[in-house]
């Protein structure tokens, strides 16, 4: 059973793919739901719920949002490669509106939605735990290694805890034979934040989000204290994955390297 650790919780990034999936779960873990994003929202507020617009570039705005909530579980942002100028405001000058908010109005707790993409230029035949250093695969990647710094900070200064989720590959299923070790289950998703805000000390915690998959490149050992405990693994489906994909070409940076195809992209236009 889940349980309803907070009074409000402000989910940001709640019209992205996995802001619409853990919109109804993460109702279980509050008596009410604030849903954020910059853009407007697929039908109106339901039950527990409630939602407010806003840009995370916009200081004022942010400020707003975060009044009268006891924690945040922050997608917000851009969630692919691409180029500089859209990532720095969203996630760099978003992230530091956040936890300005966060500290201004008393928020302890954040679920910060970091990537795998901080740690995308160590190779697929290594395995990392959450102390290796960042090696960002791309803006994105680097943004997000940001962020981690920004929630550092704000816990050194000012206390505030974060559990800074290195989100793997969360979709239905894995989708190439990479997922079969980043692949991360919705409901695997929804078990970890909610151990996230409800481990009774938090602190700055880095931690893979990851289903329970054979294959993998991330050690959570180092995470035990946050109490996830992963259900669903990627290994029910490696049997239709090879069946549907070829042999990996072990010359190619997407296969050598931990990050995929994001080690490729760019360089971008101005």
């Amino acid at each position: 059973m889940t349980i309803k650790s907070h009074e409000r919780i402000l989910m940001t990034g709640a019209a992205g793919n996995l802001g619409k999936q853990m919109r109804t779960r993460l109702k279980a873990n509050c008596s009410q739901l604030r849903l954020s994003d910059r853009l407007a929202f697929d039908g109106d507020a339901q039950a527990g719920e409630e939602i407010m617009l806003a840009d995370l570039a916009d200081a004022q705005a942010v400020m707003r949002l975060v009044e009268g909530v006891d924690a945040i579980v922050h997608f917000g942002g851009v969630s692919v490669e691409g180029p500089f100028n859209p990532i720095l405001n969203a996630n760099i000058i978003g992230i530091v509106n956040l936890y300005e908010a966060a500290r201004q109005h008393g928020v302890k707790r954040v679920v910060f939605a970091s990537s795998n993409h901080v740690t995308g230029f160590y190779r697929q035949s290594e395995t990392i735990g959450v102390d290796s250093a960042p090696r960002p695969d791309g803006f994105y990647g680097l943004s997000k290694a940001f962020g981690e710094d920004v929630a550092r900070f704000y816990f050194d200064r000012y206390g505030i805890e974060t559990a800074c989720v290195r989100i793997g590959s969360s979709f239905p299923e894995p989708k190439d034979r990479r997922m079969l070790a980043t692949w991360l289950s919705f409901d695997d998703l929804h078990r970890l934040i909610t151990a996230c805000l409800t481990t009774p000390v938090l602190g700055w915690s880095v931690i893979y989000g990851m289903s329970n998959n054979a294959v993998t490149w991330w050690d959570n050992t180092g995470a035990r204290h946050i109490g996830y405990v992963p259900q669903d693994s990627a290994d029910v489906f490696r049997d239709a994955v090879y069946a549907r994909t070829t042999a990996p070409d072990l010359g190619d940076p997407a296969v050598q390297f931990q990050g995929g195809g994001f080690v490729k992209m760019g360089p971008f236009p101005g």
